[in-house]
């Protein structure tokens, strides 16, 4: 007999003679009733055990963390809280759980002593339901593009170039780290490694991405990425998932466009998909706000929040304005920013970011028209010399979780914009030749999948969205 899932035997329309589920064990207690969990839905289905007709060894066998088997009747429950539970008539220890090694015990743990096991943290409610989430959100992106007809590329994750030109990059070598060949100056000789060049793990797939929306018309990559920054922060990891659309003959406005409708399309999707987990993780970050003060508590509830987004239009500012606004916002003024904005062309904090979307304007801003010396060298310059057509929209309680921008599809512009910068431009051929043959205006931003589902789960570190958190000083599992 083939075992049902948790989640179908609690949604089943009526009682069944026999059904037969596995699971693991979360509680067991009396000597009678088991709450089992299979990982298909954050609810458990109570078990109840026929303890006068059992040897004491199996019960003795039926601890938390223990994996299971059950035969019995699904009939209607007595207790509160659940539909359905299911009569033991036969009862299978499939693998043990020593009690007194198990760390996932029936109790409140620190979200810390969780990273700490993070091999089983997913089998607590709240992981549960955030790798759930995580999945759905996932699947709703691709279906998202795919239903406008984006093609889906994989770009290299081993690369040559750094598209965001700030050298915080992973090397990639199969030179021994003794006896490491050298030129005649003394550097390291690229050309006796593997590839022959230096090589890098991949900061982002949008140059390469780039080319093939100019074949193609619209592609999108979904993908792993890696930073070397020596970042320590609950916003930060050094190695995450990135979604980056580029569209062929897209301006700044259709970006604009096209991010806040993705981003609609796949929160609407998952608040429609994951109602239970949801739910439940909404509950827990209103116990977690309990222990804060009034004044960092949420405004809202994060189910509200979730619908703030999908019910409100984006406000979109300009970089100029977003400055103006900052200066002479209250907290510039008595000096409570930890980076005080005196002149534009300031480089624009988390703090930043978080006022603008959370005190002043109190919606998702879209900012645009940023200058050029703080932004990457592919972003279209505008007329005024001193400004690029970027954008990044800022979210509550997240600060960037997208950015973008009309691409500089000159091929002279860009060209002297990689001079300025010292970019070799032979190392970038290749992409010099999309503006050297049929360039065309063209758009696309990059989004960090981490930063999505911290938004949308409610956890407030990024080490908590992702199954095996790489950052600095841990590689762990």
């Amino acid at each position: 007999m083939k075992h049902t899932k948790i989640k179908e035997l609690l949604q089943s329309a009526d009682v069944k003679a026999e059904v037969y589920a596995k699971g693991w064990v979360r509680t067991f207690r009396n000597n009678q009733f088991v709450a089992l969990n299979d990982g298909s839905t954050i609810h458990n289905i109570q078990c109840v055990v026929d303890f006068e007709n059992t040897s004491a060894d199996t019960l003795k066998r039926i601890t938390t963390g223990a994996a299971i088997a059950v035969k019995g009747a699904l009939i209607e429950s007595k207790g509160a809280g659940q539909r359905f539970e299911i009569q033991v008539k036969e009862l299978e220890i499939l693998g043990d759980s020593d009690p007194e090694k198990f760390p996932m015990q029936p109790k409140k743990h620190s979200l810390e002593f969780l990273r700490e096991n993070a091999h089983l943290r997913v089998r607590t409610n709240a992981f549960g339901a955030i790798m759930r989430v995580r999945s759905v959100l996932s699947f709703a992106v691709h279906q998202y593009f795919q239903e406008k007809g984006f093609v889906y590329v994989n770009t290299p994750i081993i690369t040559g170039s750094d598209a965001e030109g700030a050298g915080e990059m992973f090397k990639v070598t199969a030179l021994p780290f003794d006896g490491t060949p050298r030129t005649e100056d003394g550097k390291v000789d690229y050309k006796k490694d593997f590839f022959g060049k230096e090589t890098n793990l991949t900061v982002s797939g949008q140059l390469e991405g780039e080319t093939f929306a100019m074949a193609l018309g619209q592609i999108y990559t979904f993908g792993p990425t890696f930073r070397a920054e020596n970042s320590n922060t609950s916003r930060h990891l050094a190695e995450f998932w990135m979604i980056e659309p580029e569209v062929a003959f897209n301006d700044l406005e259709d970006n604009m466009d096209l991010a806040e409708d993705f981003i609609q399309y796949v929160i609407k999707y998952v608040v429609e998909k994951c109602a239970d987990d949801l739910k439940f993780l909404e509950g827990r970050l209103l116990e977690e706000e309990k222990q804060k003060p009034q004044a960092e508590r949420s405004e809202l509830a994060l189910l509200d929040k979730l619908q703030f987004v999908l019910n409100n239009n984006f406000k979109r500012v300009s970089y100029t304005e977003a400055i103006d606004i900052l200066r002479n916002s209250k907290p510039n003024k008595n000096k409570k920013f930890n980076y005080i904005i005196d002149e534009w062309g300031a480089d624009l904090q988390s703090e930043h970011e978080r006022y603008l979307v959370e005190k002043h304007f109190k919606c998702p801003v879209i900012l645009f028209d940023y200058p050029a010396n703080i932004k990457a060298f592919y972003m279209r310059l505008n007329e005024d010399g001193k400004t690029v057509r970027a954008m990044d929209i800022l979210f509550p309680g997240i600060g960037e979780i997208v950015g973008g921008s009309q691409r500089e599809e000159r091929y002279d512009v860009l060209v002297e914009k990689m001079k300025a910068l010292g970019i070799d431009e032979e190392e970038l051929w290749w992409y010099l030749d999309t503006r050297r043959f049929g360039s065309a205006v063209h758009s696309g931003f990059g989004l960090g999948f981490e930063r999505l589902v911290l938004f949308v789960t409610g956890m407030t570190n990024i080490r908590d969205v992702i199954p095996f958190p790489r950052t600095p000083q841990n590689a762990e599992f």
